[in-house]
């Protein structure tokens, strides 16, 4: 069976993670993500194929794209990387990732011969609307917090490349799971269904409110665009959403009733007494240094409705999301899953709230992989030269060529290690080596001296590709701290083989 072939990035997301389980039988998937699979917990399976890359890098994604189109010709691209916080502040994240990684895909996407580019956007890119007039697909995404000015760019971005490539908008609604998984609503829950003093409080008449739609309806929405590649016109807009709004009152009411088993009264907090809690809250959050999930900049939207019209979208694709997911209807669940297993609940959702690290590791091991042969050949060299007062000397009885094979296999489980963070990968690098010089007479001291200047020669040959500041400090820690932990290892398989005879249960026999 040839099944299609399709490029998501953004793979280790929440939408990303979800696609890839449901169309993993039916598509190649070529997954692109700054996280591992172990890391953030999506499926390992045969039709996937992993790279971690930092979409904003245009060398390594570049190289990642070509070893892809090398492959074969690809149907679809689903570009659903994207950087979001809610702290409110311009994060150069934004530029970075939503615009100029973007950029990086788009242009690097004109030679794959792709049948359709699928951008993800969202409807939070689009301004409130007054009353009576909700959003459709025509609407400009106008709106003047740093996400939606980043999407509003993306969106120019993607129509631009329209005449060269077949694309298409999709701009979603706020995607929440049985789990929750949308910060702001596990924030809402977390106060609602405790016994805090503020648990009835909400901010103004509780009228703020957006469209929800659940995790299952945005993936089969990808699904089924992804059956009908050739139907949207090159640049048209989908607005992958319920109609309408769910308000601040209605999702109280519901999760209220679900936990407790009784209907709660809310008690209504004017909005410029919100607002002037917010503000001291955050100052002090600020001072002691736990800033709390809720800013001053939300007070501006209390009350306000971002009202979705998506008739276009269901009579083009005839797709609608299905009423059994809807948000009120699917609250005792997500109610139940956090009464009868908290630990889960929380750390899916902590986990939801965490933002990827800066991505020195795939900067790193990048860098690793342009210079490997440099560094091979100058471990060979130490390994081999004769002014080392003799701290290799069993190494000058091997073959240069055979040298050269071992070095590289280090470098490899190296970069490994720095990529995922995951020690495994020298640890048993390290581990196996250390039981192949045991039998070949190596002392243990000239194995731990030659991983110790693997890690020397590494680092050097790394500097001299100039890294900022903050990137040679991280590559310095994060090398020393794989060689140190390998040569741990080898410390303690040389202690077992010399003990005990390579025999673990010897000393207790």
């Amino acid at each position: 069976m040839i099944r299609p072939r399709i490029i998501v990035t953004g793979a280790s997301g929440f939408v990303g993670r979800h696609l890839l389980d449901e169309i993993k039988e039916c598509f190649h998937i070529y997954a692109l993500a700054r996280r591992s699979q172990a890391q953030c917990g999506a499926p390992v399976h045969p039709n996937i194929d992993w790279t971690q890359v930092d979409i904003a890098e245009t060398e390594p994604l570049a190289a990642a794209l070509e070893w892809i189109r090398d492959e074969g010709p690809i149907d679809a691209f689903i570009h659903l990387a994207a950087h979001y916080d809610f702290t409110g502040r311009n994060s150069p994240e934004y530029q970075r990732t939503n615009i100029e990684g973007l950029y990086n895909t788009l242009d690097l996407s004109r030679n794959l011969g792709l049948r359709r580019f699928i951008f993800a956007s969202s409807v939070a890119a689009c301004p409130f609307p007054v009353l009576g007039s909700p959003i459709t697909e025509q609407t400009l995404p106008e709106a003047k917090n740093p996400y939606a000015r980043s999407k509003r760019a993306g969106e120019a971005m993607v129509r631009g490349y329209s005449d060269s490539i077949p694309t298409c908008i999709v701009r979603f609604a706020a995607l929440y799971s049985d789990w929750c998984e949308y910060p702001p609503l596990f924030n809402f829950l977390s106060n609602w269904l405790s016994t805090g003093w503020n648990s009835r409080m909400i901010g103004g008449r509780g009228t703020f409110g957006i469209p929800f739609m659940h995790i299952r309806c945005a993936v089969s929405f990808l699904g089924h665009l992804l059956q009908n590649l050739d139907l949207p016109e090159s640049g048209e807009i989908f607005n992958a959403t319920p109609d309408g709004a769910v308000t601040v009152v209605e999702l109280f009411d519901a999760s209220t009733l679900a936990y407790f088993g009784e209907r709660r009264r809310p008690i209504h907090v004017p909005k410029i007494v919100t607002r002037g809690w917010l503000h001291i809250q955050d100052t002090a959050g600020m001072a002691i240094g736990r800033r709390p999930f809720e800013r001053p900049w939300m007070a501006r939207y209390l009350d306000r409705q971002l009202d979705v019209d998506a008739s276009q979208t269901r009579e083009r694709l005839d797709w609608a999301t299905k009423p059994r997911l809807n948000i009120l209807r699917r609250m005792p669940f997500l109610v139940e899953n956090l009464r009868t297993q908290p630990l889960r609940w929380t750390e899916v959702n902590n986990a939801a709230m965490r933002k990827e690290e800066s991505g020195y590791g795939l900067k790193i091991q990048w860098l690793l992989e342009k210079h490997q042969d440099e560094i091979c050949r100058r471990e060979v060299e130490a390994l081999l030269s004769e002014d080392t007062d003799g701290t290799f000397g069993t190494y000058r009885q091997f073959d240069r060529q055979e040298i050269a094979v071992r070095v590289r296999g280090a470098i490899r489980n190296l970069r490994r290690t720095i990529r995922t963070r995951e020690m495994e990968p020298v640890g048993g690098h390290c581990r196996g080596v250390a039981r192949d010089r045991f039998r070949e007479g190596f002392s243990v001291e000239e194995v731990c001296a030659a991983f110790s200047s693997l890690g020397a020669v590494s680092i050097e040959v790394l500097k001299e590709d100039a890294p900022p500041i903050g990137l040679e400090r991280a590559l310095t820690e994060r090398i020393t701290m794989a060689i140190q932990f390998g040569i741990d290892e080898v410390l303690d398989e040389y202690e077992v083989l010399s003990t005990d005879g390579g025999n673990p249960c010897a000393r207790y026999q």
